[in-house]
């Protein structure tokens, strides 16, 4: 995948969706110092060279409950593409699991879970568990939220 080229307005244009993407097109467009048509050509532009992958609304985690942030490593006990296969898709299947990366180091896989309680874990965990083979899982759980952010950076583009 190529590095995105983009110019000064196309990054303002993308910092100002990342802070919120129902901002009007006409007000994106006054505050990158276009009109509107040129504005809304350079978003689908984006969006159809992949910068945009979609717009999403971003829910509270506090406010639904989901106050037990888990990170959760596992180690494979095979590594041959068919286990790899299983696990990705076994381990993607929980919606407690909102972020799941194959990772280089001592564990193989670490997942972000969020649930409302060592209990929701619990029941979590027993099922991530449950009928595939794992050499170690490990989990810890957050204390506090320094810094969330869904917004990517773009001062190296």
């Amino acid at each position: 995948m190529r590095k995105a080229v983009l110019d000064k307005t196309d990054k303002a244009i993308l910092a100002a969706l990342q802070n919120n993407s129902e901002t009007p097109v006409s007000d994106i467009a006054e505050q990158v110092g276009l009109t509107t048509t040129p504005c809304w050509r350079r978003i689908q532009r984006l969006q159809s060279d992949g910068l945009i992958s979609k717009r999403v609304a971003l829910l509270s985690a506090m406010h639904l409950g989901l106050t037990m942030t888990v990170f959760v490593q596992v180690k494979a006990s095979r590594h041959d593409a068919q286990w790899l296969d299983k696990f990705a898709r076994h381990a993607s299947s929980f919606e407690e699991v909102v972020e799941f990366y194959r990772m280089s180091g001592e564990y193989d896989y670490l997942l972000k879970v969020l649930v409302t309680d060592m209990q929701s874990f619990d029941h979590f965990y027993k099922r991530l568990v449950s009928g595939i083979d794992l050499s170690d899982v490990t989990s810890s759980f957050a204390m506090e939220q320094i810094k969330y952010s869904t917004e990517m950076p773009l001062t190296h583009l």
